[in-house]
């Protein structure tokens, strides 16, 4: 076995890449969404997320697997915030940056980062991806090693390899069998349905029509329009808009049945629009922008119509992005996601996993209170 470092997912074949995990069936890992992020500008030098993605081929050549690895001079678009560690760096008169972090781009989706062939021994793959990539950051001279969001067997592996653990949270919702978006409010405390009802009910009230259209099925013009929106997001909040037209266009073309894009119309134009990405058992919810502002538009399009889609499609879950409290009362449960990490100074190490044992207390600690707000009964079980 040869660990190789890759600086464009291109020189890789996509069949070869989607047939990792015994076929990637999570939108954000195939070949199509991450070399698209290269090829239509959305990472790179500029952005400072710099692909060096690691290869782990056999003697003949063949894939057997693969890491996505990008070297970082900044920590935008990672949603596992380590500025104070920067800072703390910086304080001490040492660099930070670079750093090497496996990861998808501006997107806090949970699942594998050790990408292994079906019929490779598992553990012996992983142990020589995480080898290299230690080598990588020798010889990258980086501070730091960081695999975020990894799904759950991943992290107790890469916790095993030494890699500190680090607790978030999210806020998921989970299908039980419900046979309609009222079987689901059945669950609810009366106050709590009454709620939900009336949000929905304002949006209905105000004229507001909503389309939900799959990849194939969406125009150059309606692309175009949700582009503006998305981008309009970042400029309020004085962000940056990083993904282009042309990439949306081109996972539109190239993922059609994982692209679910859900559009607001009122009065013959459209107002908002959320972009979600689908997997044959999840729907994630990603981007959100309007051109004008409607009571209760935001609830219905980025979490309402995504839980119909998911109740009428039969998906599994729904994990509409990172952060947000507000979520809980509408039935999205907290739940714990990770990242690892390894910081080549050892005393910052040592500090840093001080640190991170006190923030898993006090996140258990918090999901735990978030719990105790979810809007079902007591009484109730799940189904």
């Amino acid at each position: 076995m040869t660990i190789q470092v890759v600086r464009e997912l291109s020189a890789i074949p996509a069949d070869a890449w989607n047939a990792l995990e015994g076929g990637i069936s999570n939108p954000f890992l195939r070949h199509e969404f991450l070399s698209g992020l290269e090829q239509h500008r959305c990472v790179g030098d500029h952005w400072g997320w710099r692909p060096r993605h690691l290869v782990l081929r056999g003697d003949d050549g063949t894939l057997l697997g693969a890491a996505p690895l990008y070297l970082k001079d900044n920590s935008y678009g990672e949603l596992v915030f380590d500025w104070a560690w920067a800072e703390a760096y910086q304080r001490s008169g040492l660099r930070y940056y670079p750093k090497l972090v496996s990861a998808i781009p501006y997107s806090p989706i949970p699942g594998p980062r050790l990408l292994v062939m079906p019929g490779v021994e598992r553990d012996n793959a992983e142990q020589q991806l995480i080898a290299g990539a230690h080598e990588l950051l020798r010889e990258e001279s980086a501070s730091s090693l960081h695999w975020l969001f990894p799904d759950d067997a991943q992290m107790d592996s890469l916790e095993r390899h030494g890699f500190l653990r680090r607790t978030g949270c999210q806020y998921h919702w989970f299908n039980h069998g419900y046979e309609s978006f009222e079987h689901y409010l059945e669950r609810f405390t009366r106050d709590r349905r009454k709620k939900v009802k009336q949000e929905r009910r304002r949006v209905r009230d105000a004229g507001i029509e909503i389309e939900v259209l799959h990849g194939d099925e969406i125009s150059a013009a309606q692309w175009a329009v949700f582009h503006r929106f998305y981008a309009s997001t970042y400029d309020k909040r004085g962000g940056y808009p990083t993904l282009t037209l042309e990439f949306m266009q081109a996972i539109g073309r190239e993922l059609p049945d994982n692209i679910v894009l859900v559009l607001a119309k009122h009065r013959g134009e459209y107002v908002a629009g959320a972009l979600n990405l689908r997997s044959h058992d999840t729907l994630y919810g990603r981007h959100w922008g309007c051109r004008e502002e409607f009571n209760s538009l935001h609830f219905e399009a980025c979490y309402y119509t995504g839980i119909d889609y998911c109740i009428s499609h039969g998906l599994q879950r729904f994990e509409p992005g990172a952060q947000g409290e507000h979520k809980v009362w509408r039935g999205f449960e907290p739940t714990p996601v990770w990242s690892a990490h390894h910081l080549v100074h050892p005393g910052f190490a040592e500090a840093i996993s001080r640190y991170l044992q006190q923030e898993h207390q006090a996140m258990s600690e918090q999901m735990r209170e978030l719990r105790s707000h979810l809007p079902f009964k007591e009484s109730d079980t799940t189904p």
